[in-house]
């Protein structure tokens, strides 16, 4: 069981979720019930589209920072759409592709000029931020119609038509990533890009549909954001990509590309912000709650390194065990040495 959670992030988080529930009911009664589960939920839509699009491009072994601009303009866009009397869908459909847009120029600094990630998205994070003020003049977007409001509405089970979306893209991401070979050319491309690209795969591509996948989720994002709130800020999504970054790692998804899952993203997600909902039951001060979060993100994650670190001597000392064995005693047998490989392999995954 130890080694069941040392090795598999997503079981560990999985389990820390849990548990952090369980003592967060414990001492705020009423926190573990079915309109808690909806609140955080709704609350993790947002979130959760725009780690979904960084775990994308992260996966690559790049970065994004530009996610939260992306988002503003995509919001800006429908905004302005929808006061102008453009329909519903209409209007959602233009939003997706100004998000895909601007993530396929982000695509196309990164993969086509070479430009590294860091740099490109800081630059069109400021590109995007610009034109979302030009477009708007510094102005909130208000008045949007009620058939934009309506996709938040509860449907009855604590859902919404926004929470099916973000379902089905989070349902097309596990597909994706982990049933098709296309999907297996991401991790491939993040693990060893010149090794992928010596097997045909064309890694330009990958990073680049990363990017632009990355740009549609934001754009997505903006959707849930605009729907929810009603209007539209000058300052929508500022400083939401650093927190995907954060349930990114936080989700076992590598910075050094190659390695992530959609589950292990939407078990963190649900976990921070399950955290802020959690402050709110405590009545703990507004002001209290980015240190807590962060503090408990901390704790997490060198809590994980510790398990991992103790599951590595622990793998260690049995290959010892296993070789000195055969130099003094009766050889180990061929079944125990596979076993042992094929932990250690689970344990660098």
């Amino acid at each position: 069981m130890f080694e069941l959670f040392a090795r598999n992030r997503v079981a560990s988080l999985f389990a820390i979720t849990i548990l952090t529930f369980g003592i967060i009911g414990a001492a705020a009664p009423g926190f573990l019930s079915g309109n808690t589960i909806a609140v955080v939920m709704a609350n993790s839509l947002v979130l959760m589209l725009i780690s979904f699009g960084t775990m994308l491009v992260i996966i690559t072994r790049n970065i994004d920072v530009s996610s939260g601009s992306v988002l503003g303009l995509s919001a800006a866009v429908l905004g302005l759409a929808l006061n102008a009397g453009i329909s519903l869908p209409l209007a959602i459909g233009l939003c997706v592709l100004v998000g895909a847009a601007a993530g396929a120029l982000n695509g196309a600094l990164v993969a086509g000029l070479g430009v590294p990630s860091i740099v490109a998205t800081l630059g069109t994070l400021g590109l995007y931020r610009g034109l979302m003020l030009t477009l708007t003049g510094g102005r909130w977007i208000e008045a949007l119609p009620q058939s934009i409001k309506s996709l938040a509405s509860n449907l009855g089970w604590g859902g919404s038509v926004l929470t099916i979306i973000v379902l089905l893209v989070f349902a097309g991401l596990w597909f994706f990533l982990r049933r098709t070979r296309s999907g297996g050319y991401f991790f491939a491309v993040g693990d060893n890009r010149e090794a992928a690209r010596h097997l045909g795969i064309p890694a330009r591509w990958i990073e680049f549909s990363a990017f632009v996948g990355a740009g549609a989720c934001a754009a997505l994002a903006g959707v849930v954001f605009a729907a929810q709130i009603g209007f539209i800020p000058n300052q929508a999504g500022n400083g939401i990509e650093l927190k995907a970054i954060a349930a990114n790692v936080l989700g076992g998804v590598s910075l050094l590309g190659g390695v992530g899952s959609a589950v292990g993203v939407f078990i963190s997600v649900i976990f921070l912000t399950a955290i802020d909902s959690a402050l709110v039951f405590l009545r703990i001060p507004a002001f209290w709650n980015d240190f807590i979060a962060g503090a408990i993100l901390l704790s997490v994650l060198m809590l994980d390194g510790r398990i991992r670190l103790a599951l590595d001597k622990r793998i260690r000392a049995k290959r010892y065990a296993i070789g000195h064995g055969g130099q003094n005693a009766k050889p180990a047998s061929k079944e125990k040495a596979a076993e042992s490989l094929h932990v250690s392999s689970e344990a660098t995954r």
